[in-house]
């Protein structure tokens, strides 16, 4: 469930952020805010150095580094979960 102090057009942003990191287009349908971004029940079939693009991405972006392997793979269950994670680092636009 995203937070409500995330506004869709961050989400849209974040959303097509992951995708031009990955370089890959988006899921039949569109990806989901709180679809898995990686594992096995994960539509596009991500893996870690694109897990690694996605975090240098963000850092870019938003200047949040993601050091802890364990933080990064919890910040990037989801759509949802990364917006959630860049607001509680106070770098999103609410």
């Amino acid at each position: 469930m995203t937070d409500h102090s995330v506004s869709a057009e961050f989400i849209a942003s974040l959303k097509a952020m992951v995708l031009e990191a990955v370089e890959k287009e988006a899921p039949p349908g569109g990806l989901g805010d709180d679809e898995p971004l990686f594992g096995p029940e994960a539509r596009l079939d991500l893996d870690s150095l694109d897990a690694l693009q996605v975090s240098m991405t963000i850092q870019q972006r938003f200047g949040v580094r993601m050091p802890d392997s364990k933080e990064t793979r919890r910040a990037l269950t989801s759509v949802a979960h990364l917006a959630n994670h860049l607001v509680q680092a106070g770098k999103a636009s609410q």
